[in-house]
């Protein structure tokens, strides 16, 4: 079976919120669907070219001299994204180059790899950060957004803390295990 283009979805997804522009797009992905989904500007432009060709997407304005263009999703969109929510996901093998490097870090000196730990923490700190930030504004100021939808974000949300909570817990472990 050949590979579908999930950020088909992805874009789909965003534009069925509102019409977006490529930079509007690459916006949202990473403000909102960075703890679990990622979207570049060298992928979004070639996804957006294809699914404008294959009708699933339509220009709805253009400014400045056509350099920012806005796009819209068409009912052709609406239902091959409604038909990929009803399929049944297909897990994937979650892929870390981290968990790599940590597997044979055996030869590695102990307070090298307890540094490595420590940055991994910090990253994982930082993205609680900003996963309680974004809780907090949402319990806040949602006037624009659904309780339907705010419930499913909070759901997505929720997540992205709890995972944070668990990966800093497994990182203090793991140093004190190391430090033994």
């Amino acid at each position: 079976m050949a590979l579908k283009n999930k950020s088909i979805y992805a874009i789909l997804g965003i534009l069925s919120l509102s019409p977006s522009s490529g930079y509007d797009i690459k916006k949202y992905s990473d403000k909102v669907l960075s703890g679990f989904w990622n979207e570049n500007f060298g992928h979004i432009y070639p996804t957006l070219k294809m699914m404008l060709k294959d009708g699933l997407i339509e220009i709805v304005s253009t400014e400045k001299n056509q350099k920012k263009i806005k796009y819209g999703i068409t009912e052709k969109g609406r239902q091959e994204l409604e038909a990929w929510l009803l399929e049944e996901t297909i897990p994937q093998p979650m892929r870390s180059e981290f968990l790599l490097k940590l597997l044979f870090s055996s030869s590695q000196p102990k307070e090298r790899v307890i540094n490595m730990l420590k940055n991994y923490r910090k990253l994982h700190e930082k993205n609680l950060d900003k996963y309680l930030e974004m809780q907090k504004n949402l319990e806040q100021d949602n006037q624009d957004i659904s309780k339907e939808r705010a419930c499913f974000m909070k759901a997505i949300l929720r997540r992205g803390i709890i995972s944070g909570e668990a990966v800093i817990r497994w990182c203090d472990e793991t140093i004190e295990e190391l430090q033994r």
